[in-house]
C-alpha cells in the first residue's frame, strides 16, 4: 500500500513512502493442563497471550523465547508454530501480522516488562477481556487440540481455513 509522498529537501524530487504491517509473535504456552495469559499493563488493557514485537535482525523463534521470557519469566520448550494472524483490524494500534507459537512453559511464573502479572488459565474457563484477537486464536487452538485434522502450521485466518476443510 502506498504511503505519502514526501519531497527531497536535497533536490525537490519526490520520493513515495510506503505503510508495511509490523511482524510480532504470540504465544500459546502450556503448563500442565493450563495455559498462560498477561495482564496487559499498556493500552489496550485486558488479557492477552505473551507476545510483542519482533526486533530487527531477530527470528520469529528467538523474538517468541525473549517475549515469553521477559514478560512471563517462563523457558520455552518444544517451540513450534502453529498459526498466522493477518487481520488489519486484529490490533486497534496499528496493522500488526502474528506469527503464534505453541510451547511448554518451564520456570516460575511471574508478570514483567509491559505485563502486570501473568498467571494460568484453563481453556475453558479464560479471563474477560480478552485483548486483540487472542480470543479467536484459542479457539482456533482449542479446535485444533479436539482433532480438527488440520494441521496447525498452514492455516491463517485470512484464508478462511480452506487448507483445513
Amino acid at each position: 500500500m502506498a504511503g505519502k509522498k514526501l519531497e527531497c529537501p536535497n533536490c525537490g524530487s519526490t520520493v513515495e513512502t510506503f505503510r508495511n504491517p509490523f511482524p510480532t509473535v504470540d504465544i500459546i504456552i502450556r503448563q500442565e493442563d493450563s495455559i498462560v495469559l498477561i495482564e496487559r499493563r499498556n493500552e489496550p488493557v485486558g488479557w492477552a497471550l505473551p507476545g510483542g514485537f519482533v526486533d530487527y535482525g531477530e527470528s520469529l523463534e528467538t523474538a517468541a523465547a525473549r517475549e515469553a521470557r521477559e514478560e512471563t519469566g517462563l523457558d520455552l520448550r518444544d517451540l513450534r508454530q502453529f498459526a498466522a494472524y493477518s487481520d488489519p483490524a486484529r490490533d486497534p494500534r496499528q496493522h500488526n501480522l502474528s506469527i503464534v507459537f505453541t510451547a511448554e512453559g518451564a520456570g516460575i511464573l511471574q508478570g514483567g516488562d509491559d505485563a502486570a502479572r501473568a498467571a494460568l488459565f484453563l481453556l475453558n474457563a479464560l479471563p474477560s477481556p480478552l485483548c486483540f484477537d487472542h480470543g479467536q486464536i484459542l479457539a482456533d487452538y482449542r479446535e485444533w487440540l479436539q482433532g480438527s485434522g488440520c494441521s496447525p502450521n498452514i492455516f491463517s485466518r485470512t484464508e478462511a481455513r480452506r487448507d483445513c476443510d
